[in-house]
């Protein structure tokens, strides 16, 4: 029994340093959400707590009034968002950096250009201080690209009644470097997107346009992958 008193002496004094080391990781938190010192702390004082419990019930058959169950360390990093070794993602220590392109296209039918320059010329005026001239939009290019500047670039800008949806894709590839932008010039609308050696298409998805007045059950709206 004495060394299981030992063992219990020992197993109490793993749990008051990892109260202490708790409470340390709190304050210095201030307050922060999902702080990872404070996890991982939280963590220890768990595991800490069990193994004190257990050895309780082996050696006198008594219990604390702690009602937690172990904790594997591991999980907890998944549990936590961390990586390989303990490494955040996003945190520029991961081994094996991954970059993803994403690249979508989707066409429009225009049925009245008319239309969709008043509805583009509106879009400007509210862009424009009172005093300056908007100008006119001159072309359907001009005009989507005036309603996807008043959208932020969102193609949810463009669901208008001027524009008639077509079929649209995505792909989603795995690429060895990022976009740079610097690469190309402004009139270049072809190099941006087009893939480089070793890149490893991924899958692509295939856009069908709903309209209201069609049978649902006779489009396939929601695309597929291949």
């Amino acid at each position: 029994m004495t060394d299981q008193n030992a063992e219990l002496d020992a197993a109490l004094e793993r749990v008051i340093e990892a109260s202490r080391a708790h409470l340390a990781a709190v304050k210095a938190a201030e307050g922060r959400v999902d702080d990872d010192g404070v996890w991982q702390a939280y963590v220890d004082l768990n595991n800490a707590s069990f193994a004190y419990d257990e050895k309780l019930l082996d050696a006198y058959g008594e219990v604390t009034p702690w009602d937690v169950e172990s904790i594997d360390p591991n999980e907890a990093d998944q549990r936590f968002g961390l990586g390989v070794n303990g490494f955040e993602a996003g945190d520029g220590a991961d081994p094996y950096p991954q970059v993803l392109s994403v690249r979508q296209r989707r066409d429009y039918r225009v049925p009245s250009v008319s239309a969709l320059l008043r509805r583009a010329e509106d879009a400007r005026r509210q862009s424009v201080p009172e005093e300056e001239d908007a100008g006119p939009v001159e072309s359907v290019g001009e005009a989507v690209l005036e309603l996807l500047q008043a959208g932020d670039g969102s193609l949810s800008s463009l669901d208008v009644p001027e524009l008639e949806p077509l079929d649209g894709l995505l792909t989603v590839s795995e690429i060895a470097t990022p976009l740079d932008l610097d690469e190309f010039e402004d009139s270049d609308g072809d190099g941006p997107f087009a893939p480089k050696e070793g890149d490893l298409l991924v899958g692509r998805l295939d856009e069908h346009p709903f309209l209201p007045d069609e049978d649902e059950h006779d489009h396939d709206h929601a695309g597929h992958q291949h």
